[in-house]
């Protein structure tokens, strides 16, 4: 079967989409996302995007992994499915969509970024050298003098494959003081790899920098290798943080046809 997609990425985090709202779709298998997104033998991408129809909000986004199994919420992911809904005439510049997770607006702003809004966050939980936490998808964030030379790939790995997360998987955010903001280096479970961005693993980064350093700023700018986001929220509580917002550009890379 021949089947269109779309590619886009939001500062470097890339995905595969597909248009799932006609009844004759079929939702790849694991095994032949995990070769979609190959990057030697397939498209090449970070994850799949599949958009469905949805009774009461604009559209229901599924997200998958690069291992070709169901994930659970990615930010960029979702900065990604609101500029192709936009293509595809599903939405205009606003939108309400349902994800792993819930229920976000997005929206596209005047200088062509995107804005996607999270859910409220709490339960921060500090241990010897680390914070944990959930921003839609689990999160270990470290802090560290310097991230920008580091072997985030190796030293990620060896975090997310130690015993007390080996079953489960969390994603391991490094994170560093850079410029005005944070330098955030993440190693994604799913994809097992370093990442170029990783949406919600920004978010927490942020979170946990207001923490760690006690600070009342509620917008940090966050450097990634991929490029420069956005994030800003409300301080409700020691560790409660709502109107969440992650904001960034997106690009549409290309479309293709592809036989699966």
């Amino acid at each position: 079967m021949v089947t269109h997609f779309h590619k886009y990425h939001g500062t470097g985090n890339d995905f595969i989409m597909m248009d799932a709202r006609n009844s004759n779709f079929v939702a790849p298998d694991p095994d032949i996302i995990a070769w979609l997104c190959n990057r030697r033998l397939g498209i090449g991408a970070d994850g799949l995007v599949t958009i469905h129809s949805h009774k009461n909000l604009d559209f229901l986004m599924k997200y998958y992994n690069s291992d070709g199994i169901e994930g659970s919420l990615c930010g960029n992911a979702g900065r990604c499915a609101m500029v192709y809904a936009n293509r595809l005439g599903i939405v205009k510049q606003t939108a309400r969509f349902e994800a792993y997770d819930g229920i976000h607006e997005s929206l596209i702003n005047p200088d062509k970024t995107v804005k996607l809004t999270m859910l409220p966050v709490s339960n921060v939980r500090y241990f010897n050298d680390h914070y944990e936490l959930n921003t839609g998808s689990p999160h270990y964030v470290k802090f560290l003098d310097s991230v920008e030379k580091m072997d985030a790939r190796s030293e990620g790995a060896a975090i997310r494959y130690s015993h007390q997360y080996q079953k489960e998987g969390i994603n391991v955010n490094f994170v560093s003081a850079y410029k005005d903001g944070i330098y955030v280096r993440t190693y994604e479970r799913g994809v097992e790899d370093e990442t170029l961005s990783c949406g919600t693993g920004n978010i927490a980064s942020a979170i946990c920098a207001a923490i760690h350093t006690k600070s009342n700023k509620r917008i940090y700018t966050v450097y990634t290798r991929g490029g420069i986001l956005r994030v800003s929220f409300d301080r409700t509580g020691e560790e409660h943080f709502e109107n969440i917002t992650l904001e960034g550009p997106v690009k549409f890379v290309y479309e293709g046809d592809v036989e699966v």
